[in-house]
């Protein structure tokens, strides 16, 4: 129906009515404002989570910062016994684990988190609570890390952890266990936050906002989120490895056991240098959005900007063994990821390049977000060209391990990242507290971090050059590194001085300045079309948007807006409610209603923290219990929260135009979210399958002799089953849909003991044949790899139960399936894991003529 709908030929709105308009945000108010007092934390919308996010990830970057200048301080002078040499080591370790891991990532997710919804002209993004499940993940996970240091157990063996140092418990101790526990804990709510922030784009941008239309800033999410969802994933499958080694004995990195520590390097830099983008991105994205307001015309180059943030998300994720040049690699390697390298320097010149074409043709209006952004293009410009010097693997050779490469890190990503952030909240302060940051505050600040910065790290560079390398505790007066020590210290001392100004600029109270003016810079995109003083809403009503900037360009808009002219303008269900639009040409759906106050995501991400704390621990029992916790919430707030049956069919949403009130299969977010998170999961056991082709590659006798091969009939006869249940879920989505609802659970219900019987039969084989994961790599890989397939069976059962407790409640119905349709989507990622599974174990050994 709606896409027969020409948008730009919308029914003008009814005459505007003073009472109707009151009583309507009257109930906006009553379903979007956050309750009183201490229950506020339970107040789920995406603009409170992004502020909760940001503060956060603040006080993470301070406490790292702090732990930098007590670094500094020990490099001073030589032979200085500031801190011991073990504190040192977990200084440096929970310095960069803080900074990459709890600020550089969660930072881009809380900007997005708080500002996309405005940006898209859409009410909220799609999960609200999802945003505060992973809120909570990151609070606990990041607490939980960086407290370790005050009880002496802080991880030490670098934030990239490499093993055997981080797998062998004589050389580590209970820190790494926090390192890979907790990692995995804040992992979850990046992924989260990615899946929250895909779909949002895809799927919450107003109506004629077609994908060419978006703006960049909403490129750039969708770019880096993706990346993030293809990252993360194999770290996850690395932790996974490296903790069952270090729990259970299994032999992953261990030599002598027919393991390979390079393993674990390939693992890490596969998610680890697609980081640096991921954090690179989402800042530059930040100046594609400042720099046309105060250009005063759009963006020079828009298309080419788009293809070369894709360009650069594309070619990061061939570029991990940049970081692996020293570690005997064949020369085909060093030459192919050498020169991948040297090729990501082009799309991101070009996004350089446009900018500069922006500020050439248009007269740039001075001010103190301007100012942070020529630092930023400076600084990384400068940290680009020494990135391309370590790309040439003759260089790399020299200056590998040194502090060189300590500065050319900094120079990225301080440069590509955390001016460009300081120029963001100078920026979008306005937006977000309605006031303005002093203006002299921001100056001093921007001097002090800006020549703190490169006092701090320009010397790095001749410091490596003469042969200081990286993680050393001290150093003898001979070695003739002292004096540039000294200035990179004070530099350090310079810079965190501009950001404890930076800091009081921005927290010093401002409750006698009066509130600014609408759209104080006078943008073009929409987020500064909210209103003032702020509201708990995105937008009064949807808009029709047909251009890249609106207020630009749609000099009426913001008046219909606030008159409610538009689509949605009220709220007489008393629900959160929203407009979900296709993916492409962003014509109207459905309207979704979104989570509301819920003490539910902080039951679940409390319990989920739980299992992770306690499991370093090896407390297996309390564990289990904590991870029952987590069921119990998540199965709650699904109950109540998604899927239900609405009141009505349809709904009028103003200007002619009745949207549907349900949506299932690709239409709604469910099942896109669904879909997102299985891509994400089946990247984590691409890293698996990756894994077994190393072992395959690197040790000559990685398969072993057919006697210890499990059977290939109880294999065969488990896939077969496997397969079978999957067919049996198929099977059920029909038969519901057809009004077989008695027939539809039974073949949900059954579907448990035949997956139960298909995963028994392969560990039946693999126990049959001998296997002991202990032994060695290979039937360390074949456990893990029917682990891999049992966990998701197990919670698979779990979604079986409750669907077809749904079913029987009557909340999942024929007309009504979205929880089936998302279980079936579910079902078809397991099969393709055990058919790929099935080949490795079964057929990829006869292939091989074992």
């Amino acid at each position: 129906m709606t896409n027969e709908i020409d948008l730009s030929q919308l029914p003008p709105a009814e005459p505007y009515d003073k009472a109707r308009d009151e009583a309507q945000r009257a109930r906006l108010m009553k379903a979007w404002a956050a309750p009183k007092g201490w229950k506020i934390v339970s107040a789920v919308n995406n603009s409170f989570i992004g502020k909760w996010y940001l503060l956060t990830s603040f006080a993470f970057f301070t406490f790292a910062g702090l732990l930098a200048l007590l670094m500094r301080a020990q490099l001073a002078v030589p032979e200085n016994d500031l801190v011991s040499q073990s504190l040192f080591n977990q200084l440096f370790t929970l310095h960069g684990t803080a900074m990459m891991f709890l600020f550089a990532v969660p930072i881009f997710e809380a900007v997005a988190i708080l500002i996309l919804p405005e940006i898209l002209g859409a009410r909220d993004l799609p999960f609200p609570r999802l945003s505060g499940f992973g809120y909570w993940c990151f609070l606990i996970g990041g607490i939980f890390v960086c407290g370790s240091i005050f009880f002496g157990v802080a991880p030490s063996g670098g934030w990239f952890m490499y093993t055997p140092l981080s797998s062998d418990p004589r050389f580590s101790d209970l820190g790494a266990d926090i390192w890979l526990l907790g990692l995995s804990f804040i992992e979850v709510s990046s992924i989260a936050a990615a899946v929250e922030l895909i779909v949002g784009v895809l799927k919450s941008r107003p109506p004629g906002m077609r994908l060419n239309l978006m703006p960049l800033y909403c490129w750039y999410v969708l770019v880096v989120a993706g990346m993030i969802l293809f990252a993360f994933p194999p770290l996850i499958a690395g932790d996974l490895l490296l903790e069952m080694e270090r729990a259970f004995g299994w032999a992953f990195f261990d030599v002598d056991r027919g393991g390979d520590p390079m393993l674990w390097q390939h693992l890490f830099w596969i998610f680890g240098h697609p980081e640096v983008y991921i954090i690179f991105l989402p800042s530059i994205a930040l100046i594609a959005t400042m720099l046309p307001t105060f250009a005063g015309r759009p963006m020079v180059g828009h298309s080419w900007i788009v293809l070369s943030a894709v360009g650069v998300a594309f070619l990061s994720f061939g570029l991990w063994v940049h970081h692996m040049f020293t570690t005997g690699l064949p020369e085909i390697s060093l030459s192919f990821f050498s020169a991948a390298s040297e090729a990501v320097a082009v799309p991101t010149g070009i996004q350089i390049f446009c900018f500069i074409a922006t500020m050439l043709v248009a007269k740039v209006r001075p001010s103190v977000p301007m100012l942070f952004a020529g630092g930023a293009l400076a600084i990384f410009v400068f940290g680009g060209l020494t990135g391309v010097m370590v790309a040439l693997v003759p260089f790399d050779w020299q200056a590998h391990d040194s502090y060189f490469v300590v500065a050319h890190l900094h120079y990225t990503l301080i440069g590509g990242m955390l001016f460009p952030l300081f120029a963001g909240i100078v920026y979008w302060y306005p937006f977000v507290t309605q006031k303005m940051m002093n203006d002299r505050g921001g100056k001093w600040a921007f001097w002090l971090m800006f020549g703190g910065f490169n006092l701090a790290f320009l010397p790095m560079h001749w410091t490596g050059v003469m042969g200081m390398p990286r993680r050393v505790w001290t150093y003898q007066l001979t070695d003739g590194w002292a004096v540039l020590n000294m200035v990179s210290t004070i530099g350090a001392f310079v810079f965190a001085a501009g950001f404890a100004v930076f800091a009081i600029n921005v927290l010093w109270p401002r409750g006698k300045q009066p509130l600014v003016t609408r759209n104080v810079w006078n943008a073009g995109t929409m987020e500064w079309g909210a209103e003032v003083p702020d509201k708990p809403w995105g937008v009064r009503s949807i808009p029709y948007i047909h251009t890249r900037y609106p207020l630009w360009e749609q000099p009426e808009l913001l008046g219909e807006m606030d008159r409610g002219e538009w689509l949605l303008p009220d709220a007489e269900e008393g629900k959160r409610e929203m407009i979900v639009t296709d993916i492409l040409d962003a014509r109207p759906l459905f309207v979704q209603r979104v989570g509301g106050p819920s003490f539910l995501p902080i039951g679940a991400g409390v319990s989920l923290g739980a299992v992770f704390i306690i499991a370093t621990f090896h407390l297996w029992t309390l564990t289990l219990l904590c991870f029952a916790a987590f069921v119990a919430f998540t199965l709650t707030w699904l109950w109540t929260g998604t899927a239900r049956v609405p009141e009505a069919p349809e709904k009028y949403v103003g200007r002619g135009l009745t949207l549907p009130t349900y949506a299932q299969g690709n239409r709604a977010v469910g099942w896109w979210a669904v879909f997102i998170t299985m891509t994400g999961d089946m990247t984590a056991f691409t890293g698996l399958v990756f894994s077994y082709f190393f072992y395959w590659t690197a040790l000559p006798n990685f398969l072993p002799e057919a006697a210890r091969l499990p059977a290939v009939l109880p294999l065969t006869a488990g896939v077969v089953l496997l397969l079978a249940a999957w067919g049996m879920t198929v099977f059920a989505r029909s038969t519901l849909g057809k009004g077989g609802r008695g027939l539809s659970m039974a073949l949900l219900i059954g579907a448990v003991p035949v997956g139960a019987l298909g995963i028994a039969a392969w560990a039946w084989a693999a126990q049959a044949a001998g296997l002991d994961p202990t032994r060695d790599s290979f039937d360390a890989m074949v456990w893990m790899l029917i682990l891999w397939m049992f966990l998701h069976l197990l919670l698979s059962w779990v979604m079986h139960l409750y669907v077809a407790a749904r079913i029987a409640a009557n909340i999942c119905q024929p007309e009504y399936r979205a929880d089936l349709m998302n279980l079936t989507l579910f079902g078809h990622f397991n099969a393709i894991t055990a058919v790929v599974t099935f080949a490795l174990l079964a057929l990829f050994p006869m292939l091989m003529g074992v």
